[in-house]
Formats: C-alpha cells, structure tokens, sequence
C-alpha cells in the first residue's frame, strides 16, 4: 500500500473462501478494514491459553517428575481446553469400570407368510427384567396357534438429505467413515484448499448464502467419471435449495471448487475431496422418499408388531449410497382381522452392556455441544492429547485413556472438579464471543478470568497431595525406578537411568533428577569424569549413522559457563583444558549452518566421523585409522585445526605406505578423498539445521568464538564438501 498521508488507513483484509479467480478477485475489489474486535477476541483467547496453560503444565511437569519414573511422558500438560477434552474420555472409561450388567428376557415370535417365507415379530413390551414374569407372557402365548392382525399402516416418508458441510462435521466422518484422525484430517483439507480444489476448510457455518453461486461448483464436477450420470440429470431437471442451516457470520460451508480424480490427488486426500464432494453433491438433491408399512399382531394377550421399508425414490442416497434406507423384506397384504400360523415363540435371555469407548467422531461432538475449543482447535487438543500420553487410539478410532490420563483426571476432581469440568471453558468461550461481536469489553473479561484462573492455581498448589496420594497408587518413585548407570559426583553412588519418557537419571541419595537429551541411546563414557564437578560422563548416541557425544549430567543441567546452554553436551562445552570438550575436539565452522563446529567424535572409531554440534550434519572419516586426534595447530588456509591420523600399514590409504599423516580435513588433497559429507540420521529439532555454504573458520579456544572467515576460499574439496547442500 501507499505510504499514508493525513492519517490515512492502509491496512485493509481481503475476505475470501477459496483460491479461485473469481473469488480473489471480487475480494481485492471489496476490501474492507479489519475487525478490531473480533481480534481482541482472538488476543484474549491466546494469552489466557498460554498463560494458564503454562502455569499449570509447569507446575505439574516439575513436581510430578521429580517423583515418579514411569509416567512415560515427556510433559505433565494443562490446557483450559485440553483438560475438558480428557475429561470426556475419563468419564466413558468411569462408566465402562462402573458398569454392572443385567440379564432380561424378550418374547421373540415367528409367523407363517406361506410355505417358504415367514415373518419375525418384535415384542410390543420390549423386554422385562424378571424372569419368572417372562415366563408368564411366554405361557400365556405359546399355546396360541394363530397371530390376528390387529392393524395395517402404510405412511411415505422422507430422509433428509444432509446440512451443508462445516469443518466439524467434516471432522466426524473422516474419524469414523474414513478412518482419518481429526489433526491429519484438518491438514489434508488445509492441503486441498491451498491447492485450489476445496473451499475454505474452517467454518462453522452449515447455510448458504442466497446469492451463493451453486451451480458453478456443480458444473465443475459434469465430466466426472464417478458421478457425472447424477450431476448432468441434476443441472437439466433443477437443484434443490439446500436446506437451511445454521449461519455462523464467518465462511459459506466447505464447497469442491474444481474436480479432480484419484490419479491426480492420490490416496487420503482424495478419499477427503471425494467424500466433500459426494457431501455437496447430495445437499442440492432431494430427499429420499420411501414407504414404511407396519403390521400389529395379537397373539394372545400379548402384541407385536412387524415393520418393512420399501424405497420409492432414492434422492441423495444415489450419490450417498452409505445413506440409503436399508432393503428389508416387504411385508404381505394384509387387514385387520386376518390371521397367520405362529411357527415358534420362544423366550431369549440376554445382558445389558456396558458403552464403549468415546470414537473421536463421538468426542468432537461432545467438544461442539459444549463449547470447548472451536473448529479450528478441535483436533489440536485431541492430537495433544494422544501424543502426550493420555489416551490412546485404539480400533475403530476409539480413545482409551491411560494410567495417567485417568489419574490426572480423578486428581482434578479430588482437588477442583471446575479444571476438568467443561463449564467454566465454556463460560470463557461466550465472552470471548461477545468481545468479538462489541459486547463485552476486553480488558474486563480478561481481567476477571485471569484472576479466577489464579486463585484456582494457588489453591491447586496448595492442595497438590490430593492428586500426588492418587499417583502414589499407580506410579513408582524415581527411587525404584530404572537400572543404574553412572555414579553422581556429589556422593559418588550410582544415579539410576530411567528410560521412560523423559529419560533421566536420577540420584536417590542427593535427590536430585538430571534430565538427558531425548530421543537417543544412552550408555557410560568409559567412567570417565568432568574435571569440574567429578560426575561420571555418559554417551548419547542417535545411531550407528548418527551423531554421538559425550555429556556431563550436572553440566548439561546447571551450565558452568556464561556462553553454554541448558541441555548441551561436551562438544559445545567452552573449557579450555578438558580432553572432551569444543576447545580440545573442535576443528572448524560446520558447512551447512550459521555457529556450528565440527567436532571430532572420539569415540566413532575405526569408522570415524566429524559431526556439527548445532545441525545434523556428519562427515564420515578415515575408516580404518586406529587413532585420530586433533593437534593444537591449526591450517594456513582455512583456520580449521589439523587432524594427526595413525593408520595400521596393512590397510593405510595413504600414498608411499606411509602410516602417519596430519593435515585439515578440508584443504588437505590426501584428506579429501577420505571424507564422506552426510546428514546425521537423527530427527530430533536440535540437530536440524539449515543448508548453506560456508568458508572454514578457525577452531574454537576457550570461550573465544570459532576463528574468523578467511578472505581467501577454501580449495577445490571444501567446495566439493559445502556443494552437497546446494
């Protein structure tokens, strides 16, 4: 926009639903000026959120871990939205535990049609819970001989065809028809919108608009080979109005914007835009019509009745086939007064059963019914849940919570049953809205909130023991927990390694938890000890291809110097004497990010390898050399330090027979035929980095920063190392 002039606003929002010409277009020629309080709205939603959210999840996370060692969970979480979303399955998982069965009886009766067809009548009274009393309605009818007709029905009646399709809904049948979870399924909509194929993917809204264009997206969808046989009858005969449905002010409901095939989107997403599509296609069809017949028999004192369906037109069931009206045998003609031979009455016992888990389909309508999180959050807060350990999905997309999502939950009610209640969110929820809409004010609903959250956090803390004596039961102390493995270096005993997740170790006679790098093996370092606090040094490892280090458990925990990090390992370490650290074992700037060092790996041996102590990257080395050590000097080229490699005679790559050679590892020509550039083969975001090319720079001294660039480019084999990444 142009720079304003007289206090002129330039800032504006296009509104649109899908990325289609059309629709771009028609947006930049209406803009309009954004919503301010629609977006205070949004403010106040995400700093409560984050704020409750953090200190609950804080609070819980330290304590609870510093106790416990097999919760498996890297993170004891809370979220205002989260927690109710829990609470749902814990509340099936109670009534399935609670459960107790009862055994009833039903009078089950078959009539003679004619020779070969017969009919099976439904008691009137259902079932009883007394035996002795079924057995009575069973002796009072079995010596009847003949059921009478008492009654004949025949009523034409109409399914509906469906609302228009909103991202809840959406949500619903991809979980339970598709066998989709909400979170991908929400990504794969995301991907089919961005690519132009779908309208917008989050909306509430289930009516469109009465100039919306209905026959354009149909008209897209004529040349189909699924379906173009119903779209073209649908386009020369007329559509049907959909039906209205709820209007919520924000996007027309999610609408195919252009066809494709199966070949062209291939597997889940197709599955998606086709379901969508057949969606869209059956709201402007008509309704299926069908005749239900009903006939009430008398057989004795007892009644029953028969029903049967018979379809007169199929309407949206065409293009929906999953909806149609059962077929179910038609029933004979027949009136009041006529009679048919009883062929068999007999009485059955059968248990009443327990519900089953809550799909995910079933969740989310719990979610929308009482307000808890929007259609865009919906399936964020089921996939946290998932990942952090509180329900798991089992077949048919069911969520069967574990241990600890079960107990997180009951010690919510034991201390305050408001954190796992679904009220109060959506409580919170309606005056966000009314912010939204200019109703209520902003700092005001922020404020109260705040402060309800705060008295209830302070309380929660107060009363912790109240859900500690529930994980006492079902979870063991990090005392009893794990294997030992290295020894602390303040009462020198062994700290035990506890695997779950978060791995850690812990000492159980100091009492204190260490936490350790994830998502990689952990083993002793030789017993060797940091010459800063005596603790035994361990290995992380993310593989054989992988990256390895050394680390300090105190050191990586309580960071000895003022440039080192939380969490880091010796080679990022700034000492300036220990053998295992960046200034003894750094050998220059890493070629694929900004600040890394290539650190040589002095326990990969005889298959040596050099890797970045930022990113993933790993250079693969002299394989075979039965010592490798990094000198104290340094290369006139380049500024990386000097590799000394002793090979054994009978495999030496080096030229002459010679055994012995130092030299850097990017401008030497003999050392560069025997380096191989990979990305380490770990996925954890700390040893990701970005690809870029670099100069070498000098190896890092102390808490001196690694060298400086050298004006002059590194030789031929630095540009064929750094050449990978481009």
């Amino acid at each position: 926009m142009n720079p304003a002039h007289g206090g002129e606003k330039t800032v504006f929002r296009a509104r649109f639903s899908s990325i289609t010409d059309t629709d771009i277009c028609a947006a930049m020629a209406r803009l309009g000026e954004p919503d301010h309080n629609e977006a205070l709205s949004v403010d106040a939603r995400q700093e409560l959120d984050l704020r409750i959210g953090c200190a609950f999840t804080r609070f819980q996370t330290k304590y609870f871990q510093g106790k416990y060692g097999n919760l498996d969970s890297s993170l004891i979480s809370f979220g205002p939205c989260q927690t109710p979303t829990l609470g749902f399955c814990v509340e099936r998982h109670d009534k399935i535990q609670s459960f107790k069965p009862e055994t009833y009886w039903v009078l089950q009766a078959k009539v003679n049609v004619d020779k070969d067809r017969s009919l099976l009548l439904d008691w009137d009274r259902v079932r009883v819970f007394d035996r002795e009393i079924a057995q009575m309605f069973l002796n009072m009818t079995k010596l009847e001989k003949e059921a009478q007709v008492e009654a004949t029905s025949r009523k034409e009646k109409a399914k509906q065809r469906p609302l228009a399709l909103n991202t809840v809904e959406m949500l619903r049948v991809a979980s339970s028809s598709l066998g989709m979870g909400p979170q991908h399924a929400m990504q794969t909509a995301e991907r089919l919108y961005t690519q132009g194929y779908i309208s917008y993917p989050r909306t509430e809204t289930t009516h469109y608009p009465e100039n919306f264009d209905l026959k354009g997206p149909l008209r897209q969808q004529a040349n189909h080979p699924y379906w173009a046989d119903t779209v073209k009858r649908l386009l020369a005969e007329g559509i049907n109005r959909p039906r209205k449905g709820h209007d919520a002010g924000d996007h027309p409901p999610i609408t195919p914007m252009r066809s494709a095939t199966e070949a062209e989107l291939g597997g889940e997403a197709w599955r998606l835009y086709e379901y969508i599509t057949r969606h869209f296609i059956a709201t402007v069809s008509y309704d299926c019509k069908y005749l239900q017949s009903t006939i009430a028999f008398r057989i004795g004192s007892e009644h029953f009745t028969c029903t049967g369906k018979t379809v007169i037109s199929p309407g949206f069931t065409e293009i929906m086939p999953w909806q149609s009206v059962p077929l179910e045998e038609s029933l004979p003609t027949c009136q009041r007064g006529d009679t048919f031979p009883v062929s068999e009455i007999k009485m059955l016992e059968k248990q009443t059963s327990p519900p089953d888990y809550l799909t995910e389909a079933e969740l989310i309508t719990l979610m929308e019914k009482h307000g808890i999180g929007t259609d865009a959050s919906i399936p964020v807060h089921i996939n946290n849940i998932c990942q952090r350990n509180y329900v798991t999905v089992e077949s048919g997309r069911r969520l069967k919570p574990t241990n600890l999502g079960i107990v997180l939950v009951h010690g919510y009610y034991k201390i305050d049953a408001e954190l796992v209640l679904p009220t109060i969110r959506s409580a919170v929820e309606k005056q966000l809205n009314l912010i939204a809409q200019g109703k209520a004010d902003y700092r005001q609903v922020l404020g109260h909130t705040l402060d309800v959250f705060k008295r209830k956090f302070h309380y929660f803390v107060d009363s912790i023991a109240g859900m500690d004596e529930l994980m006492e039961v079902s979870f063991s102390p990090l005392a009893a927990t794990g294997k030992p493995l290295s020894r602390c270096g303040k009462c020198h005993r062994f700290m035990k390694y506890i695997q779950a997740k978060p791995s850690r170790l812990h000492c159980s006679h100091c009492d204190e938890t260490y936490t350790l790098p994830q998502n990689g093996t952990i083993k002793l370092y030789k017993e060797l000890r940091c010459p800063l606090d005596d603790f035994e040094l361990v290995l992380w490892s993310s593989g054989s291809r992988g990256k390895s280090y050394p680390l300090c458990p105190y050191c990586s925990n309580h960071p000895p110097f003022r440039d080192m990090k939380k969490g880091m390992g010796c080679n990022e370490c700034t000492h300036p004497t220990c053998q295992h650290s960046l200034s003894m074992l750094g050998i220059g700037q890493c070629v694929g990010c900004e600040g890394g060092v290539l650190v040589l790996d002095p326990t990969s041996g005889p298959k040596w390898k050099v890797a970045c102590n930022k990113c993933n990257v790993v250079a693969h080395c002299f394989e075979n050399a039965y010592r490798v050590r990094v000198s104290a000097d340094t290369c006139s080229t380049c500024e990386a330090a000097l590799l000394a490699v002793d090979f054994n005679k009978a495999k030496s790559p080096l030229p002459g027979d010679e055994t012995q050679h130092t030299g850097c590892v990017f401008c030497d020509p003999i050392f560069q035929e025997l380096v191989e550039l990979k990305h380490a083969a770990s996925c954890h975001p700390m040893h990701r980095g970005g690809p870029g090319r670099r100069q070498g720079r000098g190896r890092a001294r102390g808490r001196r920063p690694p060298g400086k660039p050298n004006a002059r480019r590194p030789k031929d084999k630095m540009s064929a190392l750094a050449a990978y990444f481009v």
